[in-house]
Formats: C-alpha cells, sequence, structure tokens
C-alpha cells in the first residue's frame, strides 16, 4: 500500500518542510497544512508524489531455495511474497537463482550457490534472502546460468560465479571461479548488462555494445566463434540501446527501433525466417518499431512501440503463445492487443506486462511457474490473479518473479 499522500492529515497551517522526490517518487513533507494548501501546491508541482510501497513475489520450482522462501522442497503455483519488506526494486530469476536489488541499493541473493554465483564468499545455497557485502550504491543485477552480473550507481560493473569460458570478463584463467564480486576493468560508463548461455552482453553510455565469454556458434557477435576472457565491442556501432542474451544467441535493439540478432539458428529463434548461425549482428527484417527483446531458452520475444507482442523460435510447449506448438523462424504477433509493455522470456515459459498493470504468463506449466495456481501449460497469453500493479518481472529457468508497485 501506498503511504498517505498528505502527512499528518493535514489539520493546519503548519508549514511543511519539503524534501523534493528523487525520479519522481519518495520525498517528504512534515508537518501539515490545510487541504486547500496542500491542493495548490501539488498542483503547481511542489508536493512530493507518495512512496509506493514494492512488494516482492516469487513462484515455481523451489529446488536449491530460489525462491527464497525458507524451503527447498515447496513449490508454489500461485505468487507468493518474499517476506514483508516493501523496498524491492529490481529482481533476476536466473536458472537455479535469483537476485535482487533493494531501493536502498543492498544486494541480496538467494538459491543455488554452486561455483560461488551468488557472491557470498562461499558455495553455500540459502533459501532465503542474503545481503551480498554491505554496500549500498547496487543499481541492476542479472543472474543467469552460474554467473552473476551487476552494475552499480557509479557506472561500474561486476561479475561472479563460474569462469569455464571466461565469462566473467577479468582476464583470467578460464578455470578461476570467483564467489565474490570482482570489478571487471576500471570504468564508469557501463549501463546496461545481461547474461547469457556461459556468456555476458553489456551497453555503455556511449551506445557500444560489448560481448566477452564463450564464442560457440558465433553467440558474441565478433564474426568469429572466439572464446573471450574480457570485454570485446561488436563491431563500431554507438547506437545501440537494450541487450539480452539467451541460449547460445543474443538480441538487441538500436535507437533507430530496428532489432538484431546472432548465434545458434536452431528452430528458428533468430528470427530471419531460416535456420541458419550467423556469428555477427544481422537485422531482423527492416522495421524500426521495436522497444524491447527478451531472449529465453530456445525462443525470444519482444515488444514493438505500438504496445504489439511477437515472439519466434522454439514453441513445444506453447511458450510463443500462438495457441499451437508450431516452431516459428520469423517474429509472429502475439494475439492482437496493443497494451503490452515489457516482456521476460525464461525457460520454455514467458511472463509479461501489461501497460494497465496485470501480469501475464504462458508456456510450460510445470513446478507452478506460471502462477495460475496449478501446473497446466498455457499456449496462450493467461492472467496472474487480477492485480493491476504488477511493476517488474523476470522468468527464469523454473520459477518466475515480480514486483508490484503501489
Amino acid at each position: 500500500m501506498a503511504v498517505q499522500k498528505y502527512p499528518g492529515r493535514v489539520l493546519s497551517k503548519t508549514p511543511p518542510t519539503i524534501t523534493p522526490p528523487v525520479d519522481g517518487e519518495g520525498g517528504s513533507a512534515p508537518g501539515v497544512w490545510t487541504l486547500s494548501e496542500a491542493l495548490e501546491n501539488e498542483k503547481a508541482g511542489t508536493w512530493p508524489k507518495p512512496v509506493l510501497d514494492k512488494e516482492l513475489y516469487i513462484w515455481g520450482e523451489s529446488n536449491n531455495g530460489r525462491l527464497g522462501l525458507n524451503s527447498t522442497v515447496i513449490d508454489r503455483s500461485s505468487p507468493t511474497q518474499v517476506g514483508a519488506l516493501t523496498t524491492w526494486s529490481q529482481v533476476s530469476a536466473g536458472t537455479s537463482q535469483t537476485g535482487a536489488v533493494k531501493t536502498d541499493g543492498t544486494l541480496w541473493v538467494w538459491g543455488n550457490g554452486n561455483a560461488g554465483r551468488l557472491g557470498l564468499n562461499s558455495t553455500s545455497s540459502p533459501s532465503s534472502p542474503v545481503q551480498v557485502g554491505s554496500l549500498t550504491n547496487w543499481n541492476f543485477v542479472s543472474a543467469y546460468g552460474s554467473e552473476t552480473a551487476a552494475i552499480k550507481t557509479d557506472g561500474t560493473l561486476w561479475t561472479w560465479g563460474r569462469n569455464n569460458t571466461g565469462q566473467l570478463g577479468q582476464n583470467i584463467s578460464a578455470t578461476t571461479d570467483r564467489s565474490s564480486p570482482v570489478q571487471v576493468g576500471s570504468l564508469t560508463t557501463w549501463y546496461q548488462v545481461d547474461g547469457g548461455e556461459n556468456c555476458i552482453a553489456a551497453i555503455k553510455t556511449d551506445g557500444t555494445l560489448w560481448t566477452w565469454g564463450e564464442g560457440s556458434n558465433g553467440r558474441l557477435g565478433h564474426n568469429n566463434t572466439t572464446n573471450r576472457s574480457s570485454p570485446v565491442q561488436v563491431g563500431s556501432l554507438t547506437t545501440w540501446s537494450q541487450v539480452s542474451g539467451g541460449q547460445a544467441a543474443c538480441a538487441a535493439i538500436k535507437t533507430d527501433g530496428t532489432l538484431w540478432t546472432w548465434g545458434y539458428g536452431g528452430y528458428g529463434r533468430l528470427g530471419h525466417n531460416n535456420i541458419i548461425s550467423h556469428s555477427s549482428p544481422v537485422q531482423v527484417g527492416s522495421l524500426t518499431t521495436w522497444s524491447q527483446v527478451s531472449v529465453g531458452t530456445q525462443f525470444m520475444a519482444a515488444v514493438k512501440t505500438d504496445g504489439t507482442f511477437w515472439a519466434w523460435g522454439k514453441n513445444n510447449r506453447g511458450q510463443l503463445g500462438q495457441n499451437d506448438t508450431t516452431n516459428q523462424s520469423s517474429p509472429v504477433q502475439v494475439g492482437a492487443l496493443t497494451t503490452w509493455s515489457s516482456v521476460s522470456a525464461g525457460n520454455s515459459h514467458i511472463g509479461a506486462l501489461k501497460t494497465d498493470g496485470t501480469f501475464w504468463t504462458w508456456g510450460f506449466g510445470n513446478y507452478g511457474r506460471l502462477g495460475h495456481n496449478n501446473l497446466i501449460s498455457r499456449s496462450s497469453p493467461v492472467q496472474v490473479g487480477a492485480l493491476t500493479t504488477w511493476w517488474k518481472a523476470s522468468a527464469g529457468n523454473g520459477h518466475t518473479a515480480a514486483i508490484t508497485k503501489g
């Protein structure tokens, strides 16, 4: 629930001391005003917006404690809140682990700790959230496979976990894992990062795209299949805006709204109307209206600026949302709605948000990963409960996590 909009019940003319909100949220106004004064200042834009609660919910497979609900044996088939805190700002559901950032900038992890992927300086597997160190300047985390990557508010990039193909980007031996965060280089210009299968892709604030790790199938986009143990720029363009890594393939969107994919082409996952692999970025069609893309396990999904939803690749579990199980080698629209806002592709399932705050899932239903209070697979979108306050979501291997806001 949101905090009271007008602190102090608005009982007198005692002027409040206003602390401006940050990024349109928060702020404070100790003291009280009359209702007319409060409304007048709100109209003028000088009254801070209410602080919104941000609750974390999770569901699906509990193996390794990845749900953070203090259990490794009880799966959940409907959204279950992780603790009672209301200060979560971002979450990433990985293969068998989960990472999340709070509004105070602290980083928390839980689940499978093999290879040190949780960053807790051990290989333990906690089944409830544990803080990574004591820092309060974490901004974004991406958990995938046996490694994790995160960006701090100062623009530095950090990785930890398995390093068998150099995917930590630290130019160290491919046999050297890390069980606590280690900085990648010394740059302070990292903007976005996403982990794939034994590889990582990231974008800098200057719009350049960088990848490293396993190069098989051309998944790094360097026009070869060479492994890289430190970040290498993909081409020379400075117009990349968003990237997503998945199983043996990557996808990225440019500032001009074009969509590009590369890597393994099996099942048509690259969207080029064939199953050909590519070792450098190739444009998907000629449209300039793509706004967000997510790479799952052998398939991809994306949203356009007009609010339409598209998917392609492997469809054995109905994960493409076409009400069938037919693979697609080029983007196919999911229904006819124009109210989709974002998507997260997991392992054989998809989670997507609409502009009305509702959350929808489809694909493989085992372990209850779809959140429909059953284990039924779905080949077209089905709403998760009745809430209209879903804000961010992440689909993992056998589980799904999402944050509500309001």
